[in-house]
């Protein structure tokens, strides 16, 4: 209780009953915002970009330039649309917080995050096969260079970190900071009002209603960070698959 508000339980903060809710339409509008979007971009014709083909180029050319090139060198552009569809998907899931009516991100529940780490994983597991065949596994858990009598410890290692370990930090990377980030606006909001309700000096609500105004603005950032951290990341992993001994 803060001066008779009472805080809301977690399951208030993340969870909605039905099949169909409000995590369900923020992911149908991450997919359908950016769509539509980049269909509209199609449809302009001249050199100059404007309206949502501007907002469209933008995007591709910062994956590209800030993602993929750093990461994977100019082989990595053939995995431009993948990598682009991750950081929108992740930007338009986590935005939603801020935005009234949503004030959730989607990706503060694990379902979402961990469906995209799993089909990373699955892409550069299959990239690396593709491109190396079944020695990629020999690559990845008989490292190179390695003493051989190492290889009872460090083979192991490279199943659970690569295999197992890798999806599950992926998905929990983001999924957490979402989430913290999700009841840190949560708690400044509930403290807010209940100063406002409790009528206490014009200091104190001053010092926490810019906090929340701080925060929100924080979390924006945080956002677009953590769409490109998750994007990035997908990218180093596709990377290594594709030259796994480097």
């Amino acid at each position: 209780m803060i001066f008779g508000l009472e805080f809301p339980s977690m399951e208030n903060l993340v969870e909605w009953p039905g099949v169909f809710n409000k995590i369900a339409l923020i992911h149908m509008l991450s997919v359908l915002i950016p769509t539509v979007v980049f269909l509209l971009a199609a449809r302009q014709k001249g050199l100059v970009p404007r309206g949502t083909r501007t907002v469209a180029e933008t995007t591709v050319g910062f994956v590209e330039e800030q993602i993929i090139l750093p990461t994977m060198g100019t082989e990595g552009l053939k995995y431009l649309p993948l990598l682009v569809s991750f950081f929108l998907y992740v930007f338009f899931g986590n935005i939603t917080e801020v935005i009234p009516f949503f004030q959730m991100p989607a990706m503060a529940r694990m379902g979402g995050p961990l469906v995209l780490a799993l089909i990373a994983w699955a892409m550069f597991i299959s990239v690396g096969v593709k491109h190396n065949g079944l020695g990629y596994f020999k690559s990845v858990l008989f490292p190179p260079g390695v003493p051989k009598w190492l290889y009872p410890l460090v083979t192991p290692i490279e199943v659970l970190s690569t295999f197992l370990i890798r999806p599950f930090s992926h998905a929990v990377r983001l999924f957490a900071n979402m989430l913290a980030g999700h009841i840190l606006l949560v708690t400044f909001g509930v403290l807010c009002i209940g100063l406002w309700a409790a009528q206490v000096t014009v200091v104190v609500i001053g010092l926490t209603f810019p906090g929340l105004v701080a925060f929100t603005a924080f979390e924006v950032g945080v956002s677009l960070i953590q769409a490109f951290v998750f994007t990035i990341l997908a990218a180093v992993y596709i990377g290594g698959a594709l030259h796994p001994n480097h």
